[in-house]
Formats: C-alpha cells, sequence, structure tokens
C-alpha cells in the first residue's frame, strides 16, 4: 500500500496535496483498494464552496457507494472529467492521474488538522 510522505489524510481516506494556494484532493490507496473496482465518481462542480468534512460527491465501486469528504474548506477551481469516461484512473493512480478536485484553499490552517503520513499509517494498521 502506497502512502506518499508528503501529503496530509483524513480519517474517512482522503488526501490533499497542497502547492501555492490550491489543495488537490483525491482518495488513498487503502480506499480504493477497499472499494475494489471503481465505476461511477460523482464530482462536484466548478465554483462549488467547500466545507472541511463535508461531503463534496460519492464514489460507487461494484462492491460499495462511499461519500466524500473534503480535507480543507474552499472553492473548487477544477474537476478531473477524464473521471467521467475512466472512474478506474483512482484505482491505477490514486494519487497521480486519479485526482478529484482541486481547491482554491481559504483556510490553510486546517491543514494541521489533517493527519501525517506516520498518522494515517497509524489508523489503517488499526483497521
Amino acid at each position: 500500500m502506497d502512502i506518499p510522505a508528503e501529503l496530509k489524510y483524513t480519517k474517512e481516506h482522503e488526501w490533499v496535496r497542497v502547492d501555492g494556494a490550491t489543495a488537490t484532493v483525491g482518495i488513498t490507496d487503502y480506499a480504493q483498494g477497499e472499494l475494489g473496482d471503481i465505476v461511477f465518481v460523482e464530482l462536484p462542480n466548478v465554483g462549488d464552496a467547500i466545507e472541511q468534512a463535508g461531503t463534496f460527491g460519492t464514489i460507487e465501486a461494484v462492491k460499495a457507494v462511499s461519500d466524500m469528504y473534503s480535507p480543507v474548506t474552499g472553492k473548487v477551481i477544477e474537476v478531473n472529467t477524464a473521471l467521467d469516461d475512466e472512474p478506474m484512473i483512482i484505482n491505477r493512480d490514486p494519487y497521480g492521474d486519479g485526482w478529484i478536485m482541486k481547491i482554491e484553499l481559504s483556510n490553510e490552517s486546517e491543514l494541521g488538522q489533517l493527519l501525517d503520513v506516520e498518522g494515517y499509517k497509524e489508523l489503517v494498521s488499526q483497521l
């Protein structure tokens, strides 16, 4: 299982990568593995206001449908429309081409409330 050290994580298995004021969000390798083959992703709309820990869409796999929760607060500035045609990109590359949305970050201090790589490894080890 891949857990990149440079990312921050939620207890609900989303990740965030921050570059300046832009936060890229997706689901973790652990989450995609638990879900199995992903068949549909409900993406938010560009311009949507997103709250930290608020739902921003759903992800549907053969086994289950799960809500996705935002790691940070901000405004959606881009969504990964490639997932409309090929949602299994998330299964193949959850931290790269399988990103879900990009947010204009409005409160950088929220990053301190997220798990770092060690905290996320500990969480996953208890599941």
